[in-house]
């Protein structure tokens, strides 16, 4: 069975794997597989697990905090903020939910943070336009 190769870019890491016969992974609509020969197709993953099979009949499993899919040309680009890779599924399984999930919830209160400053700027621009900037 003819493959295709797998451009995987994270933030701080590049890989290219070859020798791939299917991917499978989920987005908002649910699971899906690319092969070989697949027509141009892209998506945005949710996050959680993806797995590669390669010509040799192994799979390989991808933790992915979300990603964007984009297949042409039998090149699978697959973009994300990070992500990890590895053969035992349970390994993989417990760093998705230790490590990335922690990473999201970090994320996730920076960006409350950042919406606490923008509200409390944007009530102090409002105060100052209205002459109530306290100051003396």
């Amino acid at each position: 069975m003819s493959g295709f190769n797998v451009h995987l870019q994270g933030a701080t890491q590049y890989e290219q794997l070859h020798n791939v016969v299917s991917f499978v992974a989920e987005d908002a609509s649910g699971c899906f597989g690319l092969m070989a020969g697949h027509t141009c197709f892209v998506s945005s993953l949710v996050f959680g697990l993806s797995r590669l099979r390669y010509n040799d009949e192994h799979w390989e499993y991808l933790a992915l905090p979300g990603a964007v899919v984009y297949f042409d040309n039998n090149q699978l680009t697959i973009s994300t903020r990070r992500y990890l890779r590895g053969e035992d599924y349970n390994q993989i399984s417990q760093l998705l939910s230790e490590e990335l999930l922690q990473e999201e919830r970090n994320l996730l209160a920076f960006k409350q943070s950042l919406e606490q400053m923008e509200r409390a700027m944007m009530m102090r621009l409002w105060r100052i336009g209205r002459g109530e900037d306290g100051r003396a």
